[in-house]
């Protein structure tokens, strides 16, 4: 009884100091930004959309990116950190609580005859239970567990991180992938043409009507349409391999769904700058790291300050079993142990330094975070308007050049120009055709990137696992920062 007042009274005067936590307290830092981005575009729409990539209207597009998120190593090494973390606070968490332990005995000796005594045998039988418990009075465990939950955490949004870079990946490797075969298509189609014309033109040489310089221009570029579908057919299988590795499986073909032209170009979301401070995982993976290596000051301040543990045995003891559990055969102890540093040397002082300038390295590290996510929006943005603007170019350029070739060969036929004028127009049109397929590539690319920039894959505010290992983090732990 007078063991459970003295449990008691420490419960109640660690209850009671509770509120009593060395070390400094987290606030989010004041962050300078932008009022608006220098581009938002009359079509930007406001969206939550997790799964943004179905706005470009590809369902073999959906099936890849569902496969990555399902198989790629990234991404479930990702997942498996976040439980190693998690075990790693459930650990830290731990030393809150009082620890128990049982522990049950039984043994038999016998002692050897003297001349004054009989030999002896005895029996020993004894069950105890244990109980420890270090009283937080100043903070030490509950700011351990303050960095472990935001470790945690931390884990938990370079997860989401890896979710969106993956998913942007698959995106942007699909489309190049689609850009590649769309060149490959036009490289083939050009290099029919050409033969068709070496052909001819080998006829017409044997009957005399045109030179042999003409027909050497005729093989050369059929020859050069050559090389570049050989280019393409390597590029189109490189990819290929890419796209395969990033869906966590062994290189081979991959399925197709719309081509590059097909393929819709997803509305460019709107936003506020100050949104991407909750909206982007890696800011809040920064912050975290921030919050962990605040909490570490208090922990290492708390060395200063004396540690007080409460021990505990109760159990019974006994020479037969039958008797263990009557009164006499009780046994029991109780203790507390307060100890506190008295030179160390400038060892603790060392470590409040130590985690005073690790803080220090989280928040410039926080800050550039920030920087960072805004230009990767600002150029986003940017790169979407005036890849916008080259398509458009591009389009016309490759509608006024296809009339020029087809004019140049009329003439050509009627005898008012010579061939080279033909070779050069459908030269010309063939890299303008080229290049248009690639700036298609490159505007929905950008608008990838601009979902990316945003931090679009993933639900906003508190993160919540998407059907992998991580666990339920946030109903275990409550509201982030």
């Amino acid at each position: 009884m007078q063991s459970l007042r003295v449990t008691t009274l420490a419960a109640a005067c660690a209850l009671a100091l509770g509120g009593c936590m060395v070390g400094p307290d987290y606030h989010r830092p004041t962050v300078e930004t932008p009022g608006a981005y220098d581009y938002a575009g009359a079509e930007a729409i406001e969206t939550e959309a997790i799964d943004w990539w179905k706005q470009l209207g590809d369902p073999v597009l959906d099936e890849l990116i569902g496969r990555s998120l399902a198989q790629n190593k990234d991404y479930l090494t990702a997942a498996a950190r976040v439980d190693e973390f998690y075990g790693r606070y459930m650990s830290t968490r731990s030393g809150l609580f009082p620890q128990l332990g049982g522990e049950f005995g039984a043994g038999r000796s016998r002692t050897a005859a003297t001349r004054l005594t009989p030999a002896f045998e005895s029996t020993q039988i004894q069950a105890d239970l244990r109980a420890s418990w270090e009283i937080d009075l100043f903070g030490r465990l509950r700011r351990l567990t303050e960095s472990a939950r935001a470790d945690l955490m931390a884990s938990e949004y370079a997860r989401q991180a890896t979710r969106i870079a993956l998913a942007a990946s698959v995106a942007s490797g699909y489309i190049l992938l689609r850009d590649l075969d769309q060149r490959l298509v036009i490289a083939r189609s050009t290099l029919e043409s050409r033969k068709g014309a070496s052909d001819l033109f080998h006829e017409r040489f044997k009957g005399g009507v045109v030179s042999e310089v003409q027909v050497s221009q005729a093989d050369s570029e059929y020859a050069s349409a050559q090389a570049s579908v050989a280019s393409f057919e390597l590029q189109v299988k490189q990819q290929e391999n890419a796209v395969a590795l990033l869906l966590g499986e062994n290189p081979g073909p991959i399925p197709r769904g719309k081509t590059i032209d097909q393929i819709a170009a997803p509305a460019i979301p709107a936003g506020l700058p100050s949104a991407l401070l909750d909206r982007r995982p890696d800011i809040r993976l920064a912050e975290e790291q921030l919050v962990s290596a605040n909490a570490q000051i208090g922990a290492a301040r708390a060395q200063y300050f004396p540690t007080i543990s409460l021990t505990g045995l109760f159990g019974s003891a006994s020479d037969a079993l039958s008797n263990l559990w009557e009164g006499p055969a009780e046994i029991w102890s109780y203790a507390g142990v307060a100890s506190m540093p008295i030179f160390t040397a400038g060892g603790i002082a060392g470590s409040v330094k130590s985690a005073e300038a690790r803080q220090q390295e989280a928040l410039y590290q926080y800050q550039a975070a920030i920087q960072n996510a805004f230009a990767d929006v600002d150029n986003s943005l940017t790169g979407v308007q005036r890849t916008k603007e080259q398509l458009a170019a591009t389009d016309a350029q490759v509608r006024a050049l296809a009339q020029y070739a087809k004019l140049s060969r009329d003439l050509y036929e009627g005898g008012y120009v010579s061939y080279l004028e033909v070779l050069d127009a459908e030269r010309n049109l063939f890299n303008a055709q080229l290049s248009q397929a690639a700036l298609q590539d490159a505007y929905l690319a950008q608008i990838v990137n601009v979902y990316k920039a945003f931090g679009y894959g993933w639900p906003a505010g508190e993160p919540e696992p998407d059907g992998h290992t991580a666990p339920p983090i946030a109903a275990e732990l409550g509201q982030t920062h």
